[in-house]
């Protein structure tokens, strides 16, 4: 069975340099056998966070936020693509996340992070892991650190030079971690019920 992969990015801006990195995310998860589906934001166009979805009577959820529900619960892991804002996490991926809960319990989640400048996102990557633990994620020890982005990846999203052979090495330890651990999660809740 085909590990179910949900890749979450949340630029909203006009020229945004991230996306090239969600997609060689998808492409690169998808080489593998794994069955990956990127989430972007932008796409999605959830509003500024004014109830949860589970706050919402039985049916009356905005429907891309049902749709989406559906998807996490349905999926074995996640990858959140995070670009650093001002040495924080970006606005439209944690409104997006928000909007959920106890669809993400019980499933591991790995952070890739990015910027434009040398420090790769570091400081958002950071940020998100007790975020996403608080969310009821295990967030595997596995990072990838891209940075400077636009010298890592070319509008296509392949990797280039020195910088691109880096990503390539990192990601396939990074690849491998999640898998383990989404495999092992799903293995798990058929042996046994997860206590709430």
């Amino acid at each position: 069975m085909s590990e179910r992969i949900l890749v979450f990015y949340g630029s909203y801006r006009a020229d945004r340099l991230g996306i090239r990195l969600a997609d060689y995310v998808v492409r690169t998860l998808r080489s593998r056998g794994i069955e990956a589906e990127l989430v972007d934001a932008k796409a999605v166009d959830l509003p500024m966070l004014d109830r949860m979805y589970k706050e919402y009577p039985q049916g009356e959820a905005p429907e891309a936020m049902a749709a989406l529900a559906g998807k996490i619960r349905d999926a074995d892991g996640f990858v959140f693509v995070a670009g650093e804002y001002n040495w924080g996490v970006q606005p439209g991926l944690k409104n997006l996340t928000d909007h959920f809960l106890e669809e993400w319990f019980w499933r591991p989640a790995g952070v890739i992070s990015y910027s434009a400048g040398r420090l790769a996102g570091a400081r958002a990557g950071l940020a998100w892991h007790g975020t996403l633990s608080e969310m009821g994620m295990v967030v595997i020890s596995s990072t990838v650190n891209v940075g400077p982005i636009a010298k890592t990846l070319d509008a296509q999203g392949r990797p280039i030079g020195e910088a691109g052979e880096a990503l390539d090495t990192s990601f396939a330890r990074f690849a491998d971690d999640l898998t383990w651990w989404s495999e092992a999660a799903r293995l798990q809740k058929t042996r046994k019920a997860p206590p709430y």
